[in-house]
């Protein structure tokens, strides 16, 4: 496994973590955010820049829920 792979199993198995975790608050879905960035570089990376855009889009609705979150909470 090239070190490219296993950054992105890494991003990919983050952002799975971090999915199941969102309901027990508003920094787990900012992780999840950061975690689709995460796998949008590697997207990229990798030449598969569909997979790329898609993940940063991913992560930019993401942002968009914890700023709502944060929001609706007040926190």
């Amino acid at each position: 496994m090239s070190a490219l792979d296993a950054y992105g199993l890494a991003a990919v198995g983050l952002m799975l973590l971090f999915y199941a975790l969102e309901d027990r608050g508003a920094l787990w879905v900012l992780a999840f955010a950061g975690a689709c960035a995460l796998a949008s570089v590697y997207g990229f990376l990798q030449g598969a820049w569909p997979f790329g855009l898609v993940e940063a889009i991913w992560a930019l609705v993401a942002l968009r829920r914890w700023q709502q979150r944060r929001t609706a909470r007040g926190t």
